[in-house]
């Protein structure tokens, strides 16, 4: 959450927070405050980028339309600071962690992005211009935690960003002050889409800052048709399904969550983590594959090596034999308490 102050000029236009945070700010004397939250598979720079178009809104030559900014973030559950964190550090900006916000009754208005936290309704009348939240997708579709992942996971040909009012008990319902489209690129993983968005997100965001009661008084209310969801993506996602996947939906889920979680299969009972993928299903020939550059089984394998070091001997040894056995089959992974856990470890399996 990213919470501007208000300039002490009380005829300045009031600015509101930062594309990427979720926190809300509160009523002050001419003072704005925003905060932003962390980004889930993701560790991006949407809250990097919002905090620094903020911290520009308070110079001069713009008006000195922010007059002070705190920033809000969740306690990191991974070893290593936020990003966002890092970045208020480093523009000397106050920090509080979730669920202290700083002292209410100061602040004009608030903004969050990616916080995925519910905010109380006592805690939103705080602000005389509510907290705006700027979500990465054209609401109502793919309402949830992960839109850029759903969208890459999809397919989609169309995303954008939105600019929203936040309201009390759930997420994502709230009126639309802002909303532009934007083609998503052929081939983009959700880790670039997030980057694009970011930025796009924050230029938005300072759009809306710089007339305020405006925008506020156009906002629309979302439609009630389109509506979709995009629910956290856990590590169970990374299991290719053989059976029931094409190769353009194994290709679509690598670029979703690839970043994330590397994607998994079964090798002869032993679990294959599977990084680098190149696309060959549009090759003729090789309709309904996918290209492999890089596997980890116990170290970081090229697929060369590979399969002469397993493969291979395995066709020599069993050349008489149905060769489905060495196939790649379908992991299936209890991941009940577990998530943390397994993305340490594919974390440091990728960095092998």
């Amino acid at each position: 959450l990213l919470l501007p102050r208000r300039p002490q000029n009380p005829t300045a236009v009031l600015p509101a927070p930062t594309a990427s945070c979720q926190t809300p700010c509160g009523r002050g004397q001419g003072c704005s405050k925003g905060w932003e939250g962390p980004s889930p598979p993701l560790s991006l720079s949407p809250p990097a980028s919002g905090l620094q178009c903020l911290v520009r809104l308070r110079e001069p030559n713009e008006g000195s339309l922010v007059s002070r900014l705190e920033v809000v973030t969740l306690p990191s559950r991974l070893p290593g600071d936020l990003p966002v964190r890092s970045c208020a550090r480093e523009l000397q900006l106050p920090t509080h962690e979730w669920p202290h916000t700083g002292p209410l009754g100061q602040f004009d208005v608030g903004v969050v992005a990616s916080f995925g936290r519910l905010l109380s309704e006592d805690l939103i009348l705080q602000f005389p211009y509510g907290v705006l939240n700027v979500h990465p997708s054209c609401l109502p579709r793919w309402r949830g935690p992960a839109p850029i992942v759903h969208t890459v996971l999809h397919g989609d040909k169309v995303t954008g960003v939105t600019i929203m009012e936040i309201k009390p008990k759930r997420f994502d319902v709230g009126p639309i002050i802002k909303q532009e489209e934007f083609a998503v690129p052929p081939r983009c993983t959700a880790k670039e889409l997030e980057v694009i968005l970011s930025k796009m997100g924050a230029n938005m965001l300072i759009g809306v800052l710089k007339n305020l009661p405006e925008s506020l008084k156009n906002k629309k209310e979302q439609p009630k048709e389109g509506v979709t969801f995009a629910p956290k993506i856990t590590i169970a996602k990374s299991c290719i399904k053989w059976e029931e996947q094409t190769a353009v939906q194994v290709i679509q889920l690598h670029r979703a969550i690839g970043s994330m979680f590397p994607l998994q299969t079964l090798w002869k009972g032993s679990t294959v983590k599977l990084l680098d993928f190149v696309e060959v299903h549009n090759i003729p020939g090789f309709e309904g594959w996918v290209g492999i550059k890089t596997v980890v089984l116990k170290k970081k394998l090229t697929a060369v090596d590979f399969y002469n070091g397993y493969m291979h001997s395995w066709f020599q040894q069993n050349s008489k034999t149905v060769h489905q056995e060495c196939r790649f089959q379908t992991l299936e992974l209890n991941t009940a308490k577990k998530t943390l856990k397994e993305r340490k470890i594919l974390a440091q399996d990728t960095k092998q």
